[in-house]
């Protein structure tokens, strides 16, 4: 199955589709014709639009912009229109569904913030372009993206890569490749950080910008970073130290205009209301310590309180009696005391939220940690809310998810009765397909 099934998936509920296959959810400008001596292309999600008799090398610079969802046909309208002046190669994302799926939080980290992709023929028509369309496209929000250079503190990106679709085998699996040197073609790497071919130089005029990239470090934070935890699209889970004390504490990373969920809040936002829900839940043992918050290069975080424990998912298979044939009854009666008194403490950390005005909104798991002692924890309150503006979570765990009548406290408890079952019979992500 292709690692893109996610695009697949926001057609129907039940069967997987290509959103091009609904042309009424297009941009506008998806549906507009282009001009006499230009030719167009469609490329599943993508549209290509190429000026006639312009020969295009198969790799080089290439130029990214982004957008958000509410700036995305202003920005496409300034490009198309500068790029068929300039008769410069292009494609774009073709409607708002699309874009939201690819900048969504578990989106692909080096593709994300893609919104059109413009094809220079050579360096100098790449510094043109680039200058021009920071000058047109100033003010303009995007997300940043990960795999590319940033011109200036605009939308405008560039990256260097194949233009042609060339592919070589890497590892087993069938990659786009760029040529090298030789005439050997190697992988075109496309991973969320800025990289060069080795044999590539960087054009002087994109020195300023990659020095302003690099200048961005964690040196000056009162935390030393000792492993990675989790990334997503919505930014990075780290373990750090606290230098000041020696804490261990997590750093919860939000990148502006990235990590979209189903409404388009964007990471910062639902960073910003874990805040705030953190805030109003202190002092509870079951909901993790706010340390403070702090911005970094653009991107903002949290710094919380670690738990020292495990997460439920994976207690649940070690403990799991069923799967052993020499289980016993004792070892049965041992697993249904454990699991029972794990959901009891669950429960009363739920409630005791409730009692707080909040709604938790994401119980699973993957979110409930059991330390040493027995005790559990809840953690990501990301999804959190006031009670009086509880709606359905806009990112869900499907085995945990509320129908979408139910808001409000009616979610935990939905969750909470998912949890009972899933602690004995790990089936509740059928629920909805088959509720018998």
């Amino acid at each position: 199955m292709s690692d893109h099934y996610d695009a697949y998936c926001a057609v129907d509920p039940l069967f997987f589709d290509a959103l091009s296959a609904k042309p009424e959810h297009d941009f506008a400008l998806a549906r507009m014709p282009v001009p006499a001596g230009w030719r167009r292309e469609s490329l599943d999600e993508w549209l290509s639009c190429a000026p006639e008799g312009v020969a295009l090398p198969p790799q080089g610079w290439k130029i990214h912009v982004s957008a958000c969802l509410d700036n995305a046909e202003r920005v496409l309208q300034a490009v198309w229109d500068y790029c068929l002046a300039h008769r410069l190669a292009f494609k774009f994302l073709r409607g708002p569904r699309v874009l939201l799926m690819r900048n969504s939080k578990y989106a692909g980290r080096a593709s994300s913030g893609k919104f059109v992709t413009i094809y220079p023929c050579n360096e100098d028509e790449l510094e043109v372009a680039c200058r021009d369309l920071d000058r047109l496209l100033s003010g303009e929000p995007g997300p940043y993206i990960l795999s590319d250079l940033r011109w200036g503190a605009g939308p405008v990106y560039v990256r260097y890569g194949g233009f042609a679709s060339r592919f070589c085998i890497d590892a087993g699996q069938v990659v786009p490749a760029i040529e090298d040197p030789d005439g050997t073609l190697v992988p075109d790497q496309r991973q969320p950080v800025f990289t060069v071919p080795s044999w590539v130089t960087v054009p002087d005029f994109l020195g300023p910008h990659l020095a302003a990239r690099n200048a961005t470090t964690t040196t000056d934070l009162p935390y030393d970073i000792e492993s990675v935890l989790h990334f997503s699209n919505a930014g990075g889970l780290y373990l750090a130290r606290d230098r000041r004390n020696g804490a261990k504490v997590v750093l919860k990373e939000a990148r502006p205009y990235a990590g979209l969920d189903s409404t388009g809040a964007d990471a910062v936002t639902r960073l910003e209301r874990e805040q705030r829900m953190l805030e109003r839940l202190a002092g509870l043992p079951a909901v993790p310590t706010l340390w403070g918050s702090f911005s970094l290069g653009e991107h903002t975080f949290l710094a919380i309180e670690h738990i020292d424990g495990t997460p439920l998912n994976q207690l649940v298979v070690r403990r799991y009696p069923l799967v052993h044939a020499g289980a016993t009854e004792a070892d049965v009666a041992d697993y249904t005391n454990w699991a029972m008194d794990v959901y009891q403490q669950v429960e009363e950390a739920v409630t005791a939220i409730h009692d707080r005005g909040v709604v938790y909104g994401d119980l699973h798991l993957f979110n409930i940690m059991v330390r040493s002692d027995g005790s559990v924890a809840l953690i990501d309150f990301e999804v959190a809310s006031p009670v009086d503006e509880s709606n359905p979570p806009a990112l869900r765990n499907q085995g945990f998810a509320a129908p979408r009548h139910l808001s409000g406290p009616d979610v935990d408890r939905y969750a909470l009765a998912c949890l009972r079952l899933a602690l004995f019979a790990p089936l509740t992500a059928l629920l909805r397909l088959a509720p018998g």
